[in-house]
């Protein structure tokens, strides 16, 4: 049992490691704003005040060489993966598809769907599921509109998942995610509201398992935080891992109950086998914190 638990602690480290490999690339479209030069900026002098019409919908980043600031609509904009910003004609930054991917032609870049097809990168695969979500003609396929990264490389046969593995990985993913919490805490990485929760858990065995699995579930559940974790959030513990823990597809994919694409807290909590009586959603905090981002 400490050995399986040691080798999960273990994989999440390589994990860490490449996610953070990719993720420079992986979030830059998440974060991206349209270049000042592309944009129709507002100048106001630098003593002058903001107009509060204004200034609810632009963010200052810098004055230019006549000592006026320029405000950028998407300066203060976060978009989901495969979409950046763009200012619409009246000058309001919303998230649209990206338009064209990086080239890549490194073959760590490379990508498996869950259609069990390589691609070059990750971002073409966001992009392709943006096309077909927003009804964009270049959509390839009604399939397309749910398709997401399934691990880093090529496509490749995975080994089979064993009935005593999969019984057994709940309490593994327990572990593994109170382990990571407790390190996100050590190094002060935690909202303040999930770092009580985590404080808590360490201090009371028969919660700590709990608290831990509400934790990542609310982190996973990103933009928009709608209350539910659809499959493509899932990508920042499905696609590290899979190549290294082949039994962190099939358990993802059985959390989906209903096998509707989203995951509800009920169903994450059964999943990882946690009382339901003791779920108690509290990503209320997280959600005001980071704000709705579309």
């Amino acid at each position: 049992m400490r050995a399986t638990t040691q080798l999960l602690l273990g994989t999440l480290c390589v994990a860490v490691l490449l996610l953070s490999d990719v993720s420079g690339k992986h979030h830059g479209h998440r974060s991206e704003s349209t270049p000042a030069s592309e944009i129709e900026t507002q100048d106001v002098g630098i003593n002058e005040v903001l107009p509060e019409d204004i200034e609810d919908k632009y963010e200052a980043f810098s004055p230019d060489e006549n000592n006026r600031w320029k405000y950028d609509p998407c300066m203060n904009k976060h978009c989901s993966a495969g979409r950046t910003c763009k200012p619409d004609d009246d000058g309001v930054a919303q998230c649209v598809c990206v338009e064209e991917c990086e080239p890549e032609s490194d073959a760590r870049r490379k990508v498996c769907t869950n259609l069990n097809e390589t691609w070059s990168s990750d971002c073409e695969v966001h992009q392709a599921r943006c096309f077909c979500v927003t009804d964009d003609p270049r959509c390839k396929g009604p399939e397309q509109k749910h398709v997401h990264v399934e691990y880093y490389g090529e496509c490749r046969e995975m080994p089979e998942c064993t009935e005593g593995q999969m019984a057994d990985f709940p309490r593994r993913m327990r572990d593994w995610l109170f382990n990571v919490m407790r390190d996100l805490a050590d190094r002060r990485e935690l909202t303040e509201h999930f770092l009580e929760m985590q404080q808590a858990a360490a201090q009371n065995f028969t919660i700590r398992w709990r608290n831990a699995v509400i934790w990542k579930w609310c982190d996973l559940d990103g933009s928009p935080h709608d209350r539910v974790v659809s499959r493509h959030e899932l990508f920042p513990i499905r696609a590290p891992l899979m190549a290294l823990e082949h039994c962190i597809a099939p358990f993802l994919d059985a959390c989906d109950a209903d096998g509707d694409h989203k995951i509800t807290l009920r169903e994450w909590g059964k999943c990882l086998e946690i009382e339901e009586d003791d779920l108690d959603d509290k990503c209320g905090e997280l959600v005001e914190m980071v704000g709705e981002q579309d």
